[in-house]
């Protein structure tokens, strides 16, 4: 089995700065009010020697603003880098002190608000077991899962995860395989019953005949997309490091012709000080712990803080089917049978058979029949092979569920006996090698889908929809239709939705919505991936952000919350930077110095903070779709 990349945990570096910092301004502080200002130690100021711990404690940050330099990566915190620099240089210990306490609390707000490392892959390599129980003539033995061979007999205990993919041989039992279809469905299992490696067991212990090696397995290969989509999860460049790009060289330039025209060097870094951009460096990061806040009130949980920056960018939505524009619960609807079959007869073989089924469609099968207070029998010789159907023995009639189009590949001449197609769901079922009936499903499209579809172009801003599923043509074109959609692609495998999320995501932001296992990919590779429902561990890590009431109104609010952070994020920023450029004339003009200007700027940190903060509250409604 594939194993997933190991990620470490955001370090705490500028906490420990920040805490250095502020305890040595804090010990200058009280030293001064102490009187030991005419203290010396080793040659030095007295006062000045917790300000040199501060100092030392930020070269570990200074290197990490260097080396994004070298990499040429103009960030929001390089100019307060150059502040400690030059304050050390012209002996502004105190200064430098303070802006180190700037930048070092900045870096600390951003590491909370940005997520720790995905542990998605840690949490599906959690699903399969180390181990497998083979069964021998000699009796049960535990070999590691890589000596699996395909043929050999594995017990399957109860509440175990299976091993591999396989084929039930002996006992009875049901598995939870929503980690793969993103369907809610305990499945009956019993013999020729295919299982999935990563499933939950049941009650009863199961023997199943292996099928594929670990390695080979469908969950193996989901491990493989999930892990190239992880390592190729696309990048966003911050809000802040966008504006302190220009705003970086705009002072360094002018700050250095300050220094040139009047030969007074600290009049250079009085401007830098005083033009430190924390406005960026904390006021963003403030409105968007703010926003995240606000979004956990609101049921929604923001797992990458950075899509709040996106969000509003975004230009083509990308929507999985089951579940989110539908409610993920088909309804059995219509049994349209053929001459000589009786409507209860046909589903009381098709339900009896069923119960041991993995499809979507057998839970509203089921639910039909109890509705009905149709009796099931059990049936025997049960075979559910991909793409072929499921078959069995039931009542002694051999009974056949399979779709349409395998039918008609198997039987060309039933097409003039078949029901016409209709749009939506649907099965075909043969009893004893007679077409019997054609069984139609609906999975009722959100009422809120049309209004939220169609008010994403003029109230967001997107430019495209695409509806992208796994289920047959007719079936997607009918819920796209009812939505608005225009935009289709149907019968797509996770790849290809990875594929497609790709290559969208390569020519526009995207936000892909979806849920299940199967979306996990796809929800990695767009720039922002929305999940919805609590779903599976997976599910959770790899999207962005998750609605854990599952409604598209929820969507909307996350919509309106990106783009309010967004706003109050500018303008902390910019109300920020025009306050320090303020200060910068006075700084340049002689009337800040340095310690003035780093406490100037302190006083507009504070004035940003305070407009950032408002985004932790948000007004009652947060939406406008319909």
């Amino acid at each position: 089995m594939t194993q997933p990349v190991k990620t470490s945990p955001v370090p705490r570096l500028d906490l420990v700065v920040a805490g250095i910092a502020l305890a040595a301004v804090a010990a200058y502080v009280v030293m001064w009010a102490a009187g030991l200002d005419t203290m010396t130690f080793m040659g030095r100021h007295a006062l000045d020697v917790p300000l040199y711990i501060a100092i030392i404690a930020s070269v570990p940050l200074l290197w990490q603003v260097l080396k994004r330099l070298v990499r040429r990566e103009m960030t929001a915190d390089m100019l307060a880098a150059i502040s400690i620099v030059a304050a050390v240089l012209l002996d502004e210990y105190l200064a430098g002190t303070i802006v180190v306490l700037m930048l070092s609390g900045g870096q600390a707000l951003e590491a909370f608000a940005v997520r720790r490392a995905s542990f998605a892959l840690e949490n599906l390599a959690k699903r399969v077991p180390a181990i497998a129980h083979k069964r021998l003539d000699s009796g049960l033995v535990d070999i590691a899962l890589e000596q699996v061979h395909i043929g050999d007999d594995l017990i399957v205990f109860p509440h175990e995860i299976c091993p591999v993919d396989g084929t039930v041989i002996e006992g009875r039992s049901t598995m939870n395989e929503a980690y793969l279809t993103g369907e809610p469905y305990v499945l009956s299992k019993a013999v020729g019953s295919a299982v999935l490696s990563g499933a939950v067991n049941g009650e009863g212990a199961l023997v199943i005949k292996a099928e594929k090696l670990s390695i080979d397995s469908r969950y193996a290969r989901i491990m493989e997309v999930m892990r190239d989509a992880e390592e190729r999860r696309p990048k966003l460049r911050r809000l802040g490091d966008q504006i302190g790009a220009i705003y970086t060289l705009v002072i360094l330039v002018f700050a250095v012709g300050t220094w040139i025209v009047t030969g007074l060097a600290d009049r250079f870094l009085s401007i830098l000080v005083v033009a430190t951009p924390c406005p960026l460096i904390i006021g963003i990061p403030v409105a968007v712990i703010g926003s995240v806040s606000l979004a956990a009130r609101r049921g929604i949980i923001i797992k990458d803080p950075a899509i709040l920056e996106k969000l509003d960018t975004c230009r083509i939505a990308i929507f999985d089917k089951t579940g989110t524009l539908t409610y993920g619960e088909p309804r059995l609807t219509d049994i349209v049978t053929a001459n000589g079959f009786i409507s209860d007869d046909v589903l009381e073989s098709i339900a009896s058979l069923e119960r041991y089924s993995r499809h979507p469609l057998a839970s509203p099968i089921l639910s039909a029949a109890e509705k009905r207070g149709i009796r099931l029998v059990d049936p025997s010789q049960v075979s559910e092979r991909p793409g072929a159907g499921l078959t069995g023995i039931v009542d002694g009639k051999k009974v056949e569920i399979t779709s349409r189009s395998h039918l008609l590949r198997q039987h060309p001449d039933l097409v003039g006996q078949l029901s016409a197609q209709a749009g939506g769901l649907e099965c075909v079922a043969l009893i004893d090698g007679r077409y019997a009936a054609t069984l139609r499903f609906r999975d009722a499209p959100r009422e809120d889908g049309r209004s939220f579809i169609t008010h994403l172009r003029p109230k967001h801003g997107f430019e495209r929809i695409l509806l992208v599923s796994g289920d047959r043509a007719s079936e997607v074109e009918y819920l796209a239709k009812t939505v608005g959609i225009t935009e289709v692609h149907a019968a797509q495998t996770p790849e290809q939705k990875l594929e497609l999320v790709r290559k969208e995501t390569a020519n526009a932001n995207t936000v892909f919505m979806g849920d299940g296992i199967n979306d996990a990919p796809a929800l990695t590779a767009a720039t922002v991936g929305i999940a919805f429902g609590p779903g599976s561990d997976v599910t959770s890590e790899a999207a962005a952000a998750v609605i854990l009431d599952n409604s598209l109104r929820k969507v909307d609010e996350l919509l309106h919350i990106g783009r309010r952070m967004r706003a109050i994020a500018l303008e902390s920023a910019v109300g920020g930077i025009a306050l320090s450029l303020v200060g910068v004339g006075f700084a340049a003009a002689g009337l800040l110095p340095p310690v003035a200007g780093a406490i100037t700027q302190e006083v507009i940190d504070i004035l940003a903070i305070l407009n950032a903060v408002r985004a932790t509250w948000g007004p009652k409604v947060l939406s406008d779709a319909g």
